[in-house]
């Protein structure tokens, strides 16, 4: 079984992000399985704190969740055409200390999904995210690409997706991508 851990980068509860998340973990094709792992309680990069007190808890927890799957799937959404500052202090605390990048994300098979209200999907995040993965050593898939634009007529306010068309294109996304994991998760271990 290929286990991916998906990303969120929206703490939002109503987020279209954690949405098409929940969505994707329904619509593993056989032989894969989503967790979704979570942002929350990751404090704001601070070298004063990692000098003084440590690597917090809550990033362990999910570095290790990371090292120990086949693959990474980031859900991102797009802020003033870039990443998220939550997200990016995120990979910033997981890629701490520098030694541990390697066992982390090194060769990690990765995806970049997105979902906006707005009507460019997150194109522009998702290309932000391009170099930070390669100075992290992972593995980008570059088979598909998923670009949720107008999400707030894709989702119903419950947060599920309603967009048959939608549907469909995230369950090739997956298909594509867990295939790619499949084929690269040798070079991980």
């Amino acid at each position: 079984m290929i286990k991916i851990i998906g990303i969120t980068g929206s703490l939002r509860s109503g987020s279209y992000n954690t949405a098409l998340l929940r969505m994707a973990a329904g619509l593993m094709p056989n032989g894969a399985m989503l967790e979704i792992a979570t942002l929350k309680g990751i404090p704001l990069y601070d070298g004063d704190i990692e000098v003084n007190e440590g690597i917090p808890q809550t990033v362990i927890a999910l570095q290790e969740q990371i090292a120990a799957a086949d693959g990474l799937l980031l859900a991102t959404p797009e802020y003033n055409n870039s990443i998220p500052g939550v997200f990016k202090n995120a990979i910033d605390w997981l890629s701490r200390p520098p030694s541990s990048i390697v066992r982390v994300f090194g060769n990690c098979p990765v995806a970049v999904m997105g979902a906006t209200p707005g009507g460019f999907g997150t194109v522009l995040s998702q290309n932000a995210w391009l170099p930070v993965l390669r100075t992290l050593g992972m593995r980008p898939w570059f088979g598909g690409r998923l670009l949720v634009s107008r999400a707030n007529h894709v989702f119903n306010e419950s947060g599920e997706m309603v967009d048959e068309a939608a549907r469909e294109q995230l369950r090739d996304f997956l298909a594509g991508f867990a295939e790619f994991v499949q084929t690269t998760n040798k070079l991980r271990r």
